[in-house]
């Protein structure tokens, strides 16, 4: 049977010295001045190298016009199932 080789805390210690996490780098956007990857797309603006890439002003109206149906549909459909469900009967306790 192997006998089990053991660790000193200084060598555990050693071989986690590269475990430890960074913050990620972050630019700063040129058009609207919010923090973005370096090399990306701003989320906010839609620019990218001083143009722009993504209308993100049509996407965001689009998105909650979307939304807007989902939620009148949902309405819509909570509504039926509550006026076609039937009433329980209550029988009288005598």
């Amino acid at each position: 049977m192997v006998v089990r080789m053991r660790h000193t805390r200084s060598h555990t210690a050693n071989r986690r010295s590269h475990h430890a996490l960074t913050a990620p780098t972050l630019a700063t956007c040129l058009h609207c001045g919010a923090k973005h990857r370096p090399h990306h797309m701003c989320l906010e603006c839609g620019h990218y190298n001083g143009r722009m890439v993504v209308d993100m002003t049509a996407k965001k109206q689009a998105r909650e016009a979307r939304l807007q149906v989902k939620r009148e549909a949902i309405q819509a459909q909570q509504g039926e199932v509550a006026t076609t469900t039937p009433e329980p009967e209550v029988k009288d306790k005598k």
